[in-house]
């Protein structure tokens, strides 16, 4: 169980340290435990809650959350694009030359469908995707309790500086602007990915 686990020796977490490991925010993991879905304690004269990391294992397998926040720390970068040549060579690149745990989806639903499985730290999403669906797609992202902590980077090739403080001013962490190089890429998640932990 212990294999790459990043908390050292620790058989009890925080909030906060749970938070991050299922890539939710702390006052999910507090309406989870305050629920009695995840079993944990309260320190004595303390509101703080305390998982044993047992329960906490326990837990995510039962709710399908994905083990790899736990086991290595990788971020998981979800790759949102229609021109799925684009968004293969992305995935391939990033496979090689990172860490990542990184996945593909082709449109909107697709997305949402791995998210619920996946729960990205960061997600690289296509603003020019069919029928509006990346405005629609990021809203729904936004909204969602369990993917709080997900940040959301567009990726386009045809915005104007005026239009890309647009795009952040509605939900976006950041914009990346094709053609972008490998480094661009990799500089906009680690510093995405550096908020989220």
């Amino acid at each position: 169980m212990r294999d790459g686990y990043q908390f050292g020796e620790k058989d009890v977490l925080t909030t906060g340290e749970v938070a991050r490991i299922c890539n939710v925010a702390s006052r999910t993991v507090s309406k989870w435990f305050d629920s009695g879905q995840l079993q944990g304690y309260r320190i004595p004269g303390s509101k703080d809650r305390r998982i044993p990391v047992s329960n906490l294992l326990q837990f995510m397998k039962k709710h399908n959350i994905p083990m790899d926040g736990l086991m290595s720390g990788a971020p998981r970068v979800l790759i949102v694009d229609s021109d799925t040549a684009t968004a293969e060579t992305l995935r391939k690149v990033l496979s090689e030359q990172t860490r990542y745990d990184v996945k593909v989806a082709g449109g909107a639903f697709a997305a949402g469908a791995e998210c619920e499985k996946f729960r990205p730290h960061v997600m690289l999403l296509d603003v020019h995707m069919p029928e509006n669906e990346s405005g629609a797609f990021c809203a729904f992202v936004r909204n969602c309790e369990e993917l709080q902590m997900t940040k959301i980077i567009g990726m386009s090739g045809r915005l104007t500086e005026g239009q890309v403080s647009q795009f952040v001013g509605r939900g976006y962490d950041a914009i990346l602007r094709k053609p972008f190089t490998v480094r661009q890429v990799i500089e906009a998640i680690e510093s995405a990915h550096a908020i989220v932990a």
